[in-house]
């Protein structure tokens, strides 16, 4: 990693983008691909969104909802679209990457996350950006890096937390488990 790429990701907006940028590259390579190669691309997929979403919510929509005009509906509408997306990924999560339903649904997901990541950037991270100064945005940054280094690579089953969260499943657990880094990371548990 080149020491532009790490003065980057010590601004939580310029971390966040790259990290919606990945997740773009990801469902193209699920998209592109077939068999154990598609299945392991979806694996990474699964996961990214989850850390990145549940890293959001603890670093990111706080700080929004104080700095932006609007801030609590922001992320309210945000949120209601993180629930959505993670529902339907958590249903994605239970078929087969061969199911013949498999590619119309991750399709119709993959538009409703770039809907939404442009919604956040151009609602939230605008306003984050304006609202903190560099040493801010390293502080949130750190914790957000911090989450995606400590989450499983794959969400275990058997990990669960509270019996609503087990209707999400392996899902749920990986959020839950990136909760407890992001905190953490922020001094908070």
């Amino acid at each position: 990693m080149s020491s532009g790429d790490r003065a980057k990701d010590d601004d939580v907006v310029s971390l966040l983008m790259r990290q919606h940028g990945d997740i773009r590259n990801l469902f193209d390579e699920v998209e592109a691909t077939g068999g154990e190669e598609r299945r392991d691309a979806f694996r990474r997929l699964v996961r990214l969104p989850a850390v990145h979403e549940t890293a959001e919510e603890e670093v990111v929509h706080p700080f929004a909802r104080r700095a932006s005009p609007g801030g609590e509906q922001v992320v309210k509408d945000r949120l209601a679209e993180e629930k959505a997306a993670k529902e339907t990924l958590a249903a994605l999560d239970d078929m087969d990457t061969d199911d013949p339903k498999f590619m119309p649904r991750l399709l119709k997901l993959r538009k409703d996350v770039q809907e939404h990541a442009r919604a956040e950037e151009r609602y939230e991270f605008t306003h984050i950006r304006r609202s903190t100064d560099a040493a801010g945005l390293a502080a949130m940054a750190k914790a957000i890096k911090a989450a995606e280094a400590m989450a499983p690579t794959r969400p275990h089953p058997e990990v669960e937390s509270g019996a609503a969260n087990m209707a999400l499943g392996p899902v749920a657990a990986l959020m839950d488990r990136t909760k407890d880094a992001v905190r953490k990371a922020m001094g908070k548990d």
